[in-house]
């Protein structure tokens, strides 16, 4: 096949892939924007069609007892290992049309490659759609991925959404069984390893002008509360310097982890919410509470930060007469990249004749939850602007058709390893 039959065909795949993501964006329990919680029909229409794709492609699918989608592609005979790939099909609220879909129907794409030619490689492909990621309805950590990693805590069972519905009843109505959850654990003896296309979700690559990503590293993230006590007043009476001021002393520990964050290489902190009490325009407040995220690829460096920002906040606390206290705290630390799988993928990528970036990950992914299984990798696609959680998440249909070149490269160059052996899983 000469380069134009190559260009038409990549075309040809990315316009089926781009149309086959505007189908599951209609997919949505909302009229009008797309917000696909887990256990809702939305999702099942979702799973459905993604299903339909899978089958097509020369795949057998089943559904796990939690929910996932998983459809398997054989190897060729005797093949004893097996490469997973794949991602999210939930969505956040009002979401766009590519944070996890694209991850799940990429590979898709490329399976129907191999099966049009009716080749089969060393190893078996699996392709998981994964059906709770976001944790919108229950606000769950990584439900479908650590079902199949075998890393869920039954704790979250009893997890209720604002309807009062339980995690477990979710899941029987949705068609799963909670109580066979730790059986559906994926057994990885036979792993390879697990592959995640995704979108950037950042700004890196679409200001650099390239399409394509080899991720380094999922960034550990470090999250909880301040709260300040102080004293409620009138507003109109009290003199500024006799005031101890809850808010005032928040404001002031939001640029103090802002500070931290300019001041430490490639660190991200961010306050995101902030509830004061009484909350009345002619009342000081006497009470507030903020929020904090605080992310780096090194947890040396998050937790040193995160040490940082407490300091100073019991320093402002003092000096403005308040009382600090400290919310559950909760992290989850990084997880590196398997190096193995990205120079694969940076071969892959630069097969396109495309620059070979190499980026950490500031969000987490399904691939947090496989790392604890198997080695992981993740190849990022630009989006415009960086915009994600968002309606107006948007990627070019000629970056779609090389992530299908990229993944089908990478697959193409594993099964040229030989021998083609697991490599060793974390403990």
């Amino acid at each position: 096949m000469n380069v134009p039959d190559v260009c038409q065909l990549a075309s040809a795949e990315a316009a089926i892939l781009m149309a086959r993501l505007d189908a599951l964006g209609q997919c949505a329990q909302e009229p009008g924007r797309i917000t696909r919680p887990y256990a809702t029909p939305a999702l099942a229409r979702a799973r459905d069609l993604v299903a339909g794709w899978m089958q097509a492609a020369g795949m057998s699918t089943r559904v796990d007892a939690v929910g996932n989608l998983i459809g398997r592609y054989a190897g060729k005979a005797g093949a004893t290992q097996t490469l997973v790939t794949g991602s999210h099909i939930d969505s956040v609220r009002d979401a766009g049309r590519y944070d996890g879909p694209l991850g799940a129907l990429v590979p898709i794409s490329c399976v129907e490659r191999l099966h049009r030619g009716g080749r089969r490689l060393p190893f078996s492909i699996e392709i998981v759609a994964f059906v709770d990621e976001e944790g919108l309805r229950f606000r769950s950590s990584f439900l479908g991925s650590s079902v199949y990693a075998g890393t869920f805590n039954d704790a979250e069972l009893a997890l209720v959404d604002s309807d009062g519905t339980s995690l477990a009843d979710a899941i029987r109505g949705f068609g799963g069984d909670p109580d066979a959850l730790a059986a559906a654990a994926r057994d990885p003896n036979d792993l390879i390893g697990y592959i995640e296309v995704h979108i950037e979700q950042g700004p890196i690559l679409d200001a650099a002008g390239e399409p394509l990503g080899i991720v380094t590293s999922i960034q550990g993230q470090s999250r909880g509360t301040f709260t300040l006590s102080g004293v409620a007043g009138h507003a109109g009476t009290v003199p500024t310097h006799l005031r101890r001021d809850a808010l005032a002393g928040a404001a002031a520990i939001v640029l103090a982890i802002e500070a931290v964050a300019r001041e430490t290489d490639a660190l991200v902190a961010t306050v995101g919410q902030i509830t004061v009490e009484p909350g009345a325009a002619n009342v000081i407040p006497a009470r507030a509470t903020l929020t904090y995220d605080v992310r780096h690829s090194s947890d040396a460096v998050r937790e040193g930060s995160l040490t940082d920002i407490r300091e100073r906040a019991a320093v402002i606390a003092h000096d403005r007469g308040l009382i600090l206290t400290y919310g559950a705290p909760s992290s989850m630390a990084a997880v590196p990249c398997d190096l193995a799988l990205q120079d694969r993928l940076v071969e892959a990528v630069g097969a396109l004749g495309l620059p070979t970036r190499r980026l950490a990950s500031g969000a987490g992914h399904d691939a947090m939850s496989l790392a604890q299984i198997t080695p992981v990798a993740i190849l990022f696609v630009r989006c415009a602007g960086g915009i994600s959680h968002n309606p107006d998440e948007s990627i070019r249909t000629d970056d779609a058709a090389l992530a299908i070149g990229a993944l089908s490269g990478f697959l193409e160059r594993l099964a040229t390893d030989t021998p083609l052996a697991p490599r060793e899983t974390a403990a």
